[in-house]
């Protein structure tokens, strides 16, 4: 579904990923864990075209995304749900979906869409006049998530879903990230919250200063000394 081999990109001078080689198979929750400024966003962004690479290649069910302009990705069935959430603040909540279904011309389906979303996420239909940029941490959040899945995408990349957020609303991130994922929706997770990442993951990589140190299935990672260590806190 999702491949990328021997991807490097550069920030001037700085190597910021150093020939990283990962696959997503269809179905899957693969995370990406590390350390801030290993790499993660960095390579979801390059995934995503808002980077360009330095040199190797990403495809997508066939496509080379690196000729790929990011415009087209939507279309492409992929969403992007950035770190730090992005929501447009002066939007009210169904605004801010409608946006996320801006490719699609089927008023019906996008209807359809919204009423999926609004299922999924009872606040965001108990604020869908509200502004955006009054909601609460945890549901801006919610509406990042619930504008990605208003383009029905085939995948979607998480940038970091649980940062700032208390330790109900973490499990409650990773809840919808599981429900998306029983919808038939892949899930390529950035998260720094390595445990719970791995708890809900099939398969995980380590990144460490832009390249992959460990791979694996995400439960044998989750007993991996050198990531409890590194990453569990233990």
């Amino acid at each position: 579904m999702l491949e990328i081999k021997d991807l490097y990109v550069n920030y001037g001078a700085v190597e910021a990923i150093k020939g990283i080689s990962f696959y997503v198979k269809p179905g899957e929750i693969v995370t990406l864990i590390g350390a801030n400024g290993a790499g993660k966003t960095t390579t979801l962004h390059t995934i995503s075209g808002l980077v360009k690479a330095k040199s190797g290649s990403i495809t997508y069910n066939g496509t080379d995304l690196l000729k790929t302009e990011p415009s087209k990705m939507v279309s492409l069935g992929i969403a992007h749900v950035p770190e730090g959430r992005h929501v447009f603040p002066e939007m009210t909540v169904e605004e801010n979906l409608e946006m996320g279904a801006y490719s699609k011309k089927d008023k019906a389906a996008i209807q359809e869409s919204m009423a999926d979303v609004f299922e999924k996420f009872p606040r965001l239909k108990e604020r869908r006049r509200q502004l955006a940029g009054t909601l609460s941490g945890g549901e801006q959040q919610m509406l990042a998530v619930g504008r990605a899945l208003m383009s029905r995408p085939g995948i979607i990349l998480m940038d970091e879903p649980s940062m700032g957020l208390s330790p109900i609303l973490v499990k409650e991130v990773f809840s919808i990230i599981e429900e998306i994922h029983a919808a038939g929706i892949t899930v390529l997770l950035n998260e720094q919250n390595a445990k719970m990442a791995l708890s809900i993951a099939d398969r995980a990589y380590v990144l460490e200063t832009g390249t992959i140190s460990i791979s694996g299935n995400a439960k044998d990672l989750l007993e991996d000394e050198r990531v409890k260590k590194a990453y569990l806190g233990q």
